[in-house]
């Protein structure tokens, strides 16, 4: 299958349902080959921005191009995308091999190129040999890959994938993202993935938005939107944190307590909030150069790891640590907070 290009760009795209804006003033660039992930709660926006897209829905403003061509007004037959939905929509009384080649039967396409391909797209979604079952004889997972072959045999430049794992439990979910980031890797396919699961956006994405409320907030790779969240909601929506009130001295001094830390960011003087992932913090016996004296209030026991919450005056928090043998933090006196873990946040 050739490498296809894929360029995406939304230029200030709006949506509204009624007098409600589900989407608004969407500004996004997705590269050619990139795995771009739609990371965000029910109801943020995402999938309403993955059909505008698709052009399943059109944007009350804006626009949608591909390659330099704008493709707003395009039907979504005529445009160099396929859609894989959360319920696969294969046709029960087909094969596997008669559902993927589905799509070929609108193209004029020789009987030995249907056959060709078929394969080939079997064989990229390791299911080469099942041509002859139907969906009820397969598992969720290989139902799955049918529906991503079938959107893959007609070469779209770009493949819009609306929460394709959601209906499969939780361990054939991981082992499939997997497969279908070392897939997409593969064919070089442009990938726009729709998920509200923050570890898949994270495992799968070259870059991911997080959306809220029609908008989108932050937009980077998985690592700068993990560490470097730009305000509180990326930072609790994407992964576990921890939230502190403090005060604000100026230059990344803060005031926490009786003492005073530093941190890193941009935070407004006063009073603002720093976020800590807690597996950035360290229990230590003996003060340390950035940190709080702390209580160990409890432990929680999570098999790999040990949630050890913790109190510093007021302030409530935890830290997560490795189990490796032992009580997880006996003996600490303080959670050391390494400046570059310690982020003032905007907002």
């Amino acid at each position: 299958m050739a490498v296809a290009t894929g360029h995406v760009v939304l230029s200030d795209l709006e949506k509204r349902f009624d007098d409600v804006a589900v989407v608004r003033g969407i500004d996004l660039d997705i590269a050619s080959g990139e795995f771009f992930s739609l990371l965000g709660p029910s109801g943020c926006g995402k999938t309403t921005t993955l059909r505008i897209i698709g052009g399943f829905e059109r944007p009350d403003r804006g626009s949608v191009w591909i390659d330099g061509e704008e493709v707003t007004d395009l039907a979504p037959e005529h445009r160099p995308v396929n859609t894989v939905f959360q319920s696969y929509a294969l046709f029960p009384h087909l094969t596997v091999e008669r559902n993927v080649a589905f799509g070929l039967r609108f193209q004029k396409v020789s009987t030995d190129e249907v056959a060709t391909r078929v394969a080939r797209a079997l064989d990229l979604v390791e299911l080469g040999g099942l041509e002859g079952r139907r969906p009820h004889q397969l598992s969720g997972g290989q139902q799955q890959r049918v529906a991503l072959a079938r959107a893959l045999i007609l070469e779209p430049r770009v493949l819009l994938l609306d929460e394709p794992l959601g209906a499969l439990d939780a361990r054939l979910r991981k082992a499939l993202q997997v497969e279908l980031r070392s897939l997409q890797q593969a064919i070089g396919i442009t990938f726009v993935y729709v998920t509200h699961d923050q570890e898949e956006a994270l495992t799968m994405s070259d870059r991911l938005a997080v959306m809220d409320e029609g908008r989108l907030v932050q937009v980077g790779t998985p690592r700068e939107v993990y560490e470097e969240p730009i305000d509180g909601s990326v930072a609790d929506f994407l992964g576990v944190a921890n939230l502190l009130d403090v005060e604000h001295l100026g230059g990344g001094r803060i005031q926490v307590g009786d003492r005073v830390l530093r941190a890193t960011g941009d935070g407004p003087v006063g009073r603002c909030r720093v976020v800590i992932r807690p597996e950035r913090v360290r229990l230590v016996e003996g003060e340390p150069d950035n940190g709080l004296p702390v209580v160990v209030e409890r432990r929680v026991f999570t098999g790999a790891t040990t949630q050890v919450h913790l109190r510093s005056g007021d302030l409530a928090f935890h830290a997560l640590l490795a189990n490796s043998g032992g009580v997880a933090g006996e003996g600490a006196t303080h959670a050391e907070m390494p400046v570059d873990a310690l982020r003032l946040l905007a907002s």
